[in-house]
This record gives C-alpha cells, structure tokens and sequence, in this order.
C-alpha cells in the first residue's frame, strides 16, 4: 500500500512539472476592467499543440500562447456609443504585443466611448485555423455579453495591427456572414503571402513547413475579398518596409471592386511597428481617422 502511494504522489509531482504555465498580466498593468479566461488547448476545438509555459517579457510581448484570454474595456455608460471594438494584436504570429497593440488602443476606444476587447489568442504554430477560432470567439462572447455594457450586437467591429490585421481581416472574410463583424481597422496589415519576407514570416508561422504555393495565394487577404466582406478602414505608413504599402493596397483595390466602403490613411513615415504609441509622430491623426470611422459606421444608413 505505501508503495502504491509513492508511485500516486510521484505521478503527482510529474504531472504538476508538466502542466503549462498560463501567464495573465494583471488589471492593473493593462488598464482593463475585467479579464475573462475563455479557453485553452484541451478545451478549443483545436489545439496549437504547443506544449511550452507560456512566456512574457518587460514589454508584455507574449510567445508559446496556448490559452485564450479576453481583457474587456467598458465604456463609461454616461458616453458610450453602442460600438465596441474585438482586438487582435500583431507579433508577426511568434509574439503577440500586448501592450501597444492591443491594451494601449483598448484604453484609447474606451476614452472614446467604444467598448474593447483585447484578445490573447493562441499562436498558430503552424495550425491555421487556431488564432481564426479564436477571434471569431472574441466576437461572438462581445455580441453577446456586450449587452450588459450597452454594446449594440449589431455595432462590434475588429481591428488588428500587422499579424493582427492579417487575423482581423481572415475574420472579416471567412466567418459566416451573420457573425462576420460589421467594421474593420487593418494598420500595417499583412494581406498578400506570396511576398517573400511574408512567407517566412507570418504565412510560414500559420500555414507550416509543408505550405504550397497555391495556399500562399488562397490565403491571400485580397482573394478572399466578397461582396460581403465588411467595410474597411486602412492605416499605414508610406515607409514601411517590413509589410510594405502594396499589401494594404491589394486589400483596397479589392475592397473597391466589390463596391465596398473603404478608406486609406498613408502617413508620410514611421515605418512598422508604430500602433498604440503615443509618441508616434502621427499619433494624433491616427486616432483622429480611427475616430471619425468609427462615427460614420454608426451613422444611420441612407439607400
């Protein structure tokens, strides 16, 4: 009997030593009002398959994710719009950023009075279809808990910045057209994977090792454009040559084919990287173009 138990408390220690680390960063660190543990690998309706502790530096950068988070911003009742805004921060799909990605422009939105939510996705590892499940999860859990914030089901858009803007506009096209979001906000999006620098990067992250040309192209944000893709707002910077302005072109040229509103902000410089810092040389007017989208997608529409 005692060596019954030694073997149980050793095959306890062994699984405690193996179990993956969860790192969350703290309500007070990202401003957030609440955050919400949606799911992980053993619960999502796929896995990433990534086995690692979860890691985080100073800069709240994120790799090895594996779990699914959600840090909500609410807008003060007193000015809130009815809008809230699902975020998918970038990290070229090895790191997510956090901090400027995502929790810098959550607190923006909700000085605004546009509710958000920033998403901890699981990186894809290879697995397409994980960081997808997961936005589209964060856009389903703000129609229909953003209720009790005074979010309109019908008003929750995305926004994603590089590898976030690849997610945020996959989710704008993929997802069933009764749960696709009703506005997006791409900056520096990655959108064309047949660019070399893409390739091994972003689309090399999602698609694997075994990717083939013909996905490259299908995962194409601008093949993937239809008349149902929803309208679009489009930030960059003209030197960019990390994701250079031809891919948020591509997306426009596309969007324009079908008939869909759109609009394009080129800042003169600033190169990549440069979402959610306030000491961005064009920050002001970035918010400003943020801003004003946002007001006329709540516009009533005319026919």
């Amino acid at each position: 009997m005692k060596r019954v138990l030694t073997l149980m408390l050793m095959a306890g220690i062994i699984s405690t030593a193996v179990a993956q680390k969860r790192v969350v960063v703290s309500l007070e660190d990202s401003g957030a009002d609440e955050i919400v543990h949606y799911w992980d690998n053993s619960t999502a309706p796929h896995s990433n398959e990534i086995t690692e502790d979860e890691q985080m530096n100073k800069r709240f950068d994120m790799t090895q994710t594996s779990s699914t988070d959600f840090y909500i911003y609410k807008a003060d009742p007193a000015k809130a719009t009815g809008q809230a805004v699902v975020i998918v921060p970038g990290g070229g799909y090895y790191k997510l950023s956090m901090k400027y990605d995502g929790f810098m422009i959550g607190q923006y939105l909700r000085s605004i009075g546009v509710t958000a939510m920033v998403v901890k996705y699981r990186l894809p590892n290879g697995h397409r279809e994980v960081p997808l499940e997961d936005a589209q999860a964060g856009l389903r859990y703000m129609r229909t808990e953003g209720v009790k914030w005074g979010v309109d089901p019908k008003q929750v858009g995305i926004l994603g910045s590089s590898a976030g803007g690849y997610l945020a506009g996959h989710a704008s096209n993929v997802t069933p057209d009764d749960e696709k979001p009703a506005f997006s906000i791409l900056i520096y999006s990655v959108v064309d994977g047949t660019k070399r620098s893409i390739q091994r990067g972003t689309f090399g992250l999602m698609l694997g090792t075994n990717r083939t040309d013909a996905e490259q192209h299908s995962y194409s944000l601008h093949n993937l454009v239809s008349p149902s893709t929803p309208p679009t707002l489009l930030l960059l910077a003209d030197d960019d040559i990390r994701v250079k302005p031809e891919h948020s072109m591509a997306y426009y040229k596309a969007l324009k084919y079908y008939g869909i509103p759109a609009a394009v902000h080129s800042f003169p410089s600033g190169g990549h990287g440069w979402a959610g810092h306030d000491e961005y040389r064009y920050a002001e007017p970035c918010k400003r173009a943020i801003k004003d989208w946002l007001e006329i997608m709540r516009a009533p529409k005319t026919e």
